[in-house]
């Protein structure tokens, strides 16, 4: 058939070959549509009966066209339990790796605290540090710290000023520092330090060994309910007699240095001397302020006459009586008491009080004063004892000293260990202690025999102790208008239990509340009963 352009154009045989060629082109187009779409249902059937897996390796192409769903089931569940196997494999290598590393560490972590002490953790610290800590540890514990090694021995005392500062700024009383005042920045020692705290252990004791004679003796109660009842007033009183033994503790340690100075430059004592008031306390009272010599010179005879009383027997209905009570001895003469006040001190008087028992107490007062005037023994060596039928001599297996051993004496020192320190360019080097400010002795230290027999022959009467001086002194200041305003026996009892003004005198005493380690420690000894 001729194309529509090679015919005339709008004549009938142009219109009948166009006809033609539109059915003709249409059914291409339905056979196009047809196959096309058995194409498709025919991939739609593959499709549906095979899968396409991606492969992990290169595999050959023949593989994939034979691929059964049985097959490729059988070969998935293969692939993702190898995989959960080696995924499972991984893990479990890698939380054994975890546990490995976590134990070896715990291990290590453990090891080190073992081999690391605590000193040597505090040592690590900067030094500023380690003094702050070391500061605020109690003084007992910083004097034992000096005791363990080395290092903490010298760690200590070379930052002994600030660590002494720390305890005296926090832990040492108002009143205490206003007696012992600082003369010079090299006063800033431990033996300052110890020496407070000595003083303030004994006021402490003591004051507290009075308030449970008072509360038996004078206010009469005896049984536990009543001490129980009475114990605020128990406390207020030991609070209040604190400060003013530690002011007698300092009368008698000062008058005991300055008698011993006067006698040296005046080359006689007090009872060759005319005076109308002792010079050496009058001197020592001039260091105290108006309220402080008031209130001690007030409370002055309770203690005396405590001290005394503790001293006599127990009961005085009569001789018959005590010798039943087995009570032989009596009381010792004034001249023993004040050799106990002036030469022992308050911390001589502590000692006896402790003492359970009359006949003990008794028996320490004679041993103690016979001990200031009875000459030394001079021992003589002992003889070695003969050997069999008195030939040759037996040597002692146990009590001989080697004649070349040394002694602190010799200028040697054995260690506590039991050897001898070594030695340093031929001779023996001093021990660190001893060379630094605890080496000096305590306050109230014992006399010598000779210094002890020059004030055993000068020492005043007992009723003339403080009470005459203090009187002039307080009438002499106006500190009251009249004798009679000075308070006396049931009143000062009455104002040591009582409630009014104590916030006021612990302010002024301690400059702060008081603090726990001047009371006295809970096993202090109370009256034993007889």
């Amino acid at each position: 058939m001729d194309p529509p352009h090679i015919t005339e154009f709008a004549s009938e045989r142009y219109f009948e070959k166009l006809n033609q060629l539109r059915a003709s082109n249409q059914q291409q187009a339905e056979h196009a549509e047809s196959s096309a779409a058995t194409t498709a249902t025919t991939t739609l059937h593959a499709s549906s009966t095979s899968r396409f897996i991606l492969p992990l390796r290169d595999s050959k192409p023949t593989e994939f066209d034979a691929v059964k769903p049985a097959d490729s089931k059988r070969d998935k569940s293969r692939f993702f339990s190898i995989r959960h196997k080696k995924v499972s494999l991984l893990h479990s290598k890698s939380d054994a790796a975890e546990a490995t590393s976590l134990a070896h560490s715990r291990a290590s972590t453990e090891s080190t605290r073992k081999s690391v002490s605590l000193d040597q953790l505090l040592l690590a610290l900067p030094s500023e540090l380690q003094i702050q800590i070391v500061s605020s540890l109690p003084l007992t514990d910083i004097l034992n710290l000096r005791l363990t090694s080395k290092s903490w021995h010298a760690l200590i005392t070379l930052n002994e000023v600030p660590i002494v500062r720390y305890h005296l700024d926090h832990n040492i009383p108002a009143y205490a520092t206003r007696l012992y005042p600082l003369r010079d920045t090299s006063d800033i020692n431990f033996h300052y330090l110890c020496g407070l705290w000595h003083r303030l252990h004994v006021a402490a004791k003591l004051s507290y060994l009075m308030c449970e004679w008072i509360t038996k003796d004078i206010f009469l109660r005896t049984t536990e309910a009543q001490k129980l009842a009475f114990a605020p007033q128990h406390e207020r009183m030991r609070r209040r007699l604190i400060p003013l033994l530690f002011t007698v503790f300092h009368f008698f340690e000062t008058y005991r240095k300055l008698h011993l100075k006067y006698i040296a430059e005046k080359g006689n004592g007090l009872l060759k001397e005319p005076y109308t008031v002792n010079p050496i306390e009058t001197e020592i009272m001039n260091m105290y302020d108006n309220r402080t010599l008031l209130r001690v010179h007030e409370v002055f005879p309770l203690i005396i006459s405590s001290f005394c009383r503790r001293l006599r027997p127990p009961t005085y209905v009569g001789r018959v009586e005590r010798s039943l009570r087995g009570y032989l001895r009596e009381r010792p003469p004034d001249e023993v008491h004040v050799a106990i006040l002036c030469l022992g001190g308050l911390r001589q008087v502590e000692r006896l009080w402790e003492t359970k028992g009359y006949n003990n107490r008794r028996a320490a007062v004679d041993t103690w004063f016979s001990s200031l005037t009875k000459e030394p023994m001079v021992e003589t060596p002992a003889k070695g004892r003969l050997g069999l039928k008195g030939f040759g001599r037996k040597k002692s297996t146990s009590g001989d000293r080697p004649p070349n051993r040394s002694s602190f004496s010799e200028g040697g020192r054995r260690s506590p260990w039991g050897s001898v320190d070594s030695t340093h360019n031929g001779g023996f080097i001093p021990y660190s202690v001893f060379n630094s400010s605890l080496s000096a002795d305590a306050p109230m230290a014992p006399l010598d025999r000779d210094q002890a027999k020059t004030l055993l022959g000068d020492l005043p009467q007992l009723q003339q102790i403080w009470l005459a001086t203090a009187e002039a002194m307080i009438m002499d200041r106006k500190i009251v208008q009249r004798p009679q305003d000075i308070k006396r026996n049931q009143q000062v009892m009455l104002d040591l239990i009582g409630e009014d003004g104590l916030d006021e005198e612990d302010e002024w005493y301690y400059g702060r509340h008081m603090s726990e380690s001047v009371k006295p420690p809970a096993a202090a000894l109370g009256d034993d009963g007889d």
